[in-house]
Order: structure tokens, then C-alpha cells, then sequence
């Protein structure tokens, strides 16, 4: 595997703005394995993290229903993504390998403080 570290610096998508899906925005996410991060771009904190083997689909769950999809264990998650959705930014790496990701987002877990530690 690349030196993550390397890969953190680098490997990045740009920043985006978090999609409003009342206003019919969409997410731009890899279709398979990836990891995501996400900031509160007004306090210039970062909120949270997370891996997923089809990362655009795990990132709908970011939203409470009936905004997301998919499940999440804790609800005060979503809901302040929802409440703060104007100030949330996201950014993705995608990788082939599923287990690839986990252990990247073992690495982004402990270089990061994170509102919600994922």
C-alpha cells in the first residue's frame, strides 16, 4: 500500500460544498471503495469521517430521512450535517481495495480531532 501519508497529503478530491437535496443538488463520490471527510468550513473544524465499499451510497446516509438514506447508528450525526449544511464541505480519496480504505481511515483517525470520531 502507498505511504499514507503521502497519499493524505495528496490524494484528495478537492473541497465541496455538501449537497442541499431540497434544492436538488447532487453528491460527486466514488461509485466503489473509498474514505470521506467532512468540515465545518465556518469554524474550520473537521466533523467526521467514514469508509465505505460504494462510498456515494454510505455518504447519502450523512442526512437524516427523509433528506438520506441507509442507516446510521447515531442520529446526532445527521442531524447536524443537516443543520449545518451550509457550512459543510466534503472530500473524498476512492481505492480499489476495500481493506486499502479501512486501514487509510485507520491512518486519517489518528493524525484528525473530529467533532463526531467516526
Amino acid at each position: 500500500m502507498e505511504d499514507f501519508e503521502k497519499l493524505y497529503n495528496a490524494g484528495w478530491s478537492n473541497w465541496k460544498s455538501f449537497p442541499d437535496p431540497r434544492k436538488g443538488e447532487y453528491l460527486n463520490a466514488p461509485l466503489g471503495s473509498g474514505v470521506y471527510q467532512l468540515r465545518n468550513k465556518s469554524i474550520d473544524k473537521y466533523i467526521l469521517f467514514g469508509t465505505g465499499k460504494h462510498l456515494a451510497c454510505r455518504m447519502t446516509s450523512l442526512l437524516p430521512k427523509p433528506f438520506g438514506a441507509g442507516t446510521r447508528k447515531n442520529e446526532d450525526k445527521r442531524n447536524y450535517v443537516l443543520k449545518n449544511l451550509q457550512d459543510i464541505e466534503y472530500r473524498t480519496i476512492s481505492f480499489i481495495d476495500n481493506n486499502d480504505a479501512k486501514q487509510f481511515e485507520d491512518y486519517i483517525k489518528s493524525v484528525e480531532q473530529y467533532l463526531f470520531n467516526t
